[in-house]
């Protein structure tokens, strides 16, 4: 099937490119257009023409959208669950799941859409009035990431929608399907014509067009840092908007008075599951030097117990690694890490399955340091380094020494060490005895440092990036 971009309401065509399966790369999913600079150009224009309309229409018209999405996408999620686990290589419950939070957050939106306030104020002076109130930001240009192919476009077009905006959506180039099935929800849902515009295909000319289009009013991106800073210096010449979501070195910090199988677990999860494919994946494990060999010793054992094979087998653990060229890229840093002098204390090789695809062994160092550049740039595989460290204060001093500041984590059972891990932890999100990389769909999402800028996404916190504040003063 040939699965075409949606501009102005209509499905056009194009040159087409094939989305490839990486537990099998034998099997093609689809044929997926590819949009060129003029389609994006057409959807500006759809979405600018499509926007005095919506931004103004009755909160029940955007409720009933989102609603009716949202409902769709729950019915349908051990469907698009398949179809997601086979173009981006996610184990089939991990897709799912994935799914199941993409139609929670169109759900929590329709919500919002009803519970759209402003504030009236007295004046400092005598007879007037003062409203505030939130209006669209406009026209969002929308660029997303490979690796939740549902849930990322699910979180900023959900709000987008919701505050009356219109969106260009630019999906992964390698990851269509997902983000092609949740546009043409919406389009079915009822979505009018521009208001929703798909625009699949290359970075450098699909992304590249928005970026340089004065008629996109925002942009929220999610991806690579050095993507990102194309996108903030091209924001800041058209005084636009932005937001950014891009990278971590996520820290997961183990003290000596952890539980041992709760630190396991958290930690095996954190580095390991989803291919160690997350932003918030931590692939830096700080362990203090009383329960460091232990901790080793039972993570190795974890370790192999996991399956690694074909996303969609039952009891398969960890699917394929997503392309060929991300398998290099931590094959590289495999070597990078031996180089260094860290230990591979387990795993890392390549695995041949049934069928031929990406299948890659986790990888865990031991005897790192932080100095390393496994331990300093982001890897996005399943690869993780042991850090061993006096105590607390030394463990709490390295989780901060980086670059990033994501997400972070803590083992420990000492009330006092959580407590302040949580004040001190230079990180947006913070984790206490559970995995650094489980985030819920109604509560902010985003880091500082070189992970993240603009406001938070997801939750009531969206609202801040999606709309734009206006003060009204009325003489009484």
């Amino acid at each position: 099937m040939l699965h075409k971009n949606l501009i102005a309401g209509e499905w056009v065509s194009g040159n087409a490119s094939a989305n490839i399966n990486p537990s099998n790369t034998n099997e093609v999913i689809g044929e997926y257009v590819q949009a060129s600079a003029e389609d994006t150009k057409q959807a500006i224009v759809a979405a600018k023409a499509a926007l005095p309309s919506w931004s103004l229409s009755p909160i029940l018209d955007r409720h009933a959208l989102l609603k009716k999405a949202g409902d769709e996408i729950i019915a349908r999620k051990e469907e698009l669950g398949r179809l997601l686990a086979r173009e981006e290589g996610k184990t089939l419950p991990e897709a799912i799941g994935e799914v199941t939070r993409a139609g929670q957050i169109f759900d929590f939106f329709a919500g919002e859409v009803l519970r759209l306030s402003g504030e009236i104020l007295p004046s400092v002076r005598p007879n007037i009035g003062v409203e505030i109130t939130r209006e669209p930001v406009g026209v969002v240009g929308i660029i997303t990431p490979w690796n939740f192919p549902i849930a990322i476009p699910a979180w900023k077009i959900a709000p987008a929608l919701a505050y009356g905006n219109t969106i260009v959506l630019k999906p992964a180039d390698l990851v269509p399907g997902s983000a092609w099935a949740l546009v043409d929800i919406l389009h079915r849902a009822g979505a009018p014509a521009g208001v929703v515009n798909l625009v699949m295909g290359r970075g450098s000319v699909v992304g590249q067009t928005l970026l340089d289009s004065p008629d996109v009013n925002a942009i929220t991106f999610t991806g690579s840092v050095g993507t990102g800073k194309r996108v903030a210096l091209a924001s800041v010449e058209h005084n636009r908007k932005f937001q950014l979501e891009m990278g971590g070195k996520n820290p997961f910090v183990v003290l000596d008075d952890a539980d041992l199988s709760v630190a396991v677990e958290a930690a095996a999860n954190s580095s390991f599951f989803s291919t160690g494919q997350r932003c918030t994946a931590s692939s830096r494990l700080i362990v203090t030097e009383g329960i460091h060999d232990r901790f080793v010793s039972a993570l190795s054992e974890r370790l192999k117990g996991l399956v690694v094979d074909d996303a969609l087998k039952a009891g398969t653990h960890i699917g394929p690694v997503v392309d060929a060229s991300q398998l290099k890229q931590d094959a590289d840093y495999i070597d990078i890490g031996r180089g260094e002098g860290a230990k591979l204390a387990f795993g890392g090789t390549r695995l041949e399955r049934e069928t031929p695809g990406f299948y890659l062994q986790p990888a865990l160092f031991t005897e790192a340091t932080n100095q390393m550049r496994i331990a300093r740039e982001e890897i996005f595989g399943p690869v993780a380094a042991v850090i061993r460290v006096k105590d607390y204060d030394e463990a709490l001093a390295v989780a901060n020494d980086t670059n990033f500041g994501l997400s972070s984590g803590i083992a420990t059972t000492s009330l006092k060490h959580a407590t302040h891990f949580k004040r001190n932890s230079e990180a947006g999100m913070v984790m206490v005895n559970l995995p650094t990389a489980g985030v819920d769909f109604h509560v902010p999402f985003g880091g500082r440092k070189g992970s993240s800028y603009g406001p938070r996404e997801q939750g009531r916190y969206a609202a801040e990036f999606y709309t734009t504040v206006k003060t009204a003063y009325t003489l009484a």
